[in-house]
């Protein structure tokens, strides 16, 4: 016969497992706050998980300081923007056509991030500038002339390692293409040459003149009509000899070039001089200096921003001199 449970004992049953269940929590939470392992909470045990979450906070915070210093370092590296030895060689970086030469200054002296740094990288109106520190300047590997005790420096146009100061650029550049005509002369086994220097008076106006006249074609008859064309009578405010030199002459040889290498009246002439089946006997051109020189007027806005910007605005412009070398001729005269 089944045996009946009783109501009584059947409450009692409940009541032990719900002390052993609170008993068991109990036990392990003891055993969690129990620190130093003598079965029971005391004082020491208080202490001891006050120390346990004392250091995963101090964790936590050095976590964060570490953080913080990091995207600090990262904000001062992008402001600042060091060149070091090993950026040369990157892919992304390249050296433009100006730049700048300079002592070390105070924020890049002082900043931890920039130390052994070259140089720095700096953006003005516009304008990408790859400054040098004159203690690092042998890093680039560059040259520059007359020497690198200016500040302001723009690319020879026939030498990307080579940079003329700002101030000597364009007077350089007549003086060097020049020399190179004079060589010319003396591979091409010239007899005689001389170069002369002219630059052309300032304009006001442009004279428009319209020429009519009759064109007589084989194949449609006779045609009349109207040609307009603009010309500008050429006067010249600078005339100077700036070479002219007599040799013996001699048989030509092919002329290595690095200014005028691609001016086409240089290049006519010396296809005519090596022709043997009929060479060339005299030669007389004009070479327009500005078509030979490197800097733009485009880019010489820019610089002109840069140096006024700067306060290293002189009492001439970039943009006027460029537009002066557009006046320039070097005219070449030949004879073999």
């Amino acid at each position: 016969m089944e045996k009946k449970t009783k109501f009584g004992d059947l409450v009692s049953g409940v009541g032990k497992g719900a002390r052993d269940l609170l008993n068991k929590s109990k036990n392990a939470a003891i055993q969690l706050a129990d620190q130093n392992d003598d079965g029971k909470l005391d004082r020491e045990d208080a202490a001891l998980v006050a120390e346990a979450v004392g250091t995963t906070v101090k964790k936590g915070m050095e976590t964060i300081r570490k953080t913080a210093d990091e995207t600090a370092r990262m904000l001062e590296l992008k402001s600042l923007q060091p060149i070091f030895p090993d950026s040369l060689a990157e892919s992304d970086f390249f050296m433009p056509k100006f730049i700048r030469v300079a002592e070390r200054d105070k924020k890049h002296a002082e900043s931890e991030v920039c130390q052994g740094s070259i140089g720095f990288i700096s953006e003005q109106k516009g304008l990408m500038i790859v400054n040098i520190f004159l203690d690092a300047i042998a890093a680039f590997g560059l040259t520059f002339y007359p020497d690198a005790d200016s500040e302001f420096y723009y690319v020879d146009p026939s030498d990307r390692n080579n940079y003329i100061a700002l101030n000597e650029y364009f007077s350089h550049l007549k003086i060097v293409r020049i020399n190179e005509l004079q060589k010319l002369a003396q591979e091409l086994g010239a007899k005689h040459f001389k170069v002369t220097y002219k630059e052309e008076q300032r304009s006001l106006s442009e004279k428009k003149a319209n020429i009519r006249g009759d064109a007589k074609k084989a194949v449609y008859g006779e045609v009349s009509g109207e040609v307009n064309r603009n010309y500008t009578d050429k006067k010249f405010s600078t005339v100077e000899v700036a070479a002219e030199m007599s040799f013996p002459g001699h048989a030509p040889t092919e002329p290595k070039l690095k200014y005028l290498n691609n001016d086409p009246s240089i290049k006519t002439l010396i296809a005519m001089r090596m022709d043997e089946k009929a060479p060339i006997l005299h030669q007389k051109f004009m070479l327009k200096l500005s078509n030979s020189s490197g800097i733009k007027e485009s880019e010489a806005v820019k610089i002109d921003a840069v140096l006024k910007g700067m306060k290293c605005a002189g009492n001439t412009t970039v943009v006027s001199e460029v537009q002066n070398e557009a006046r320039r001729y070097l005219e070449y005269e030949i004879n073999f």
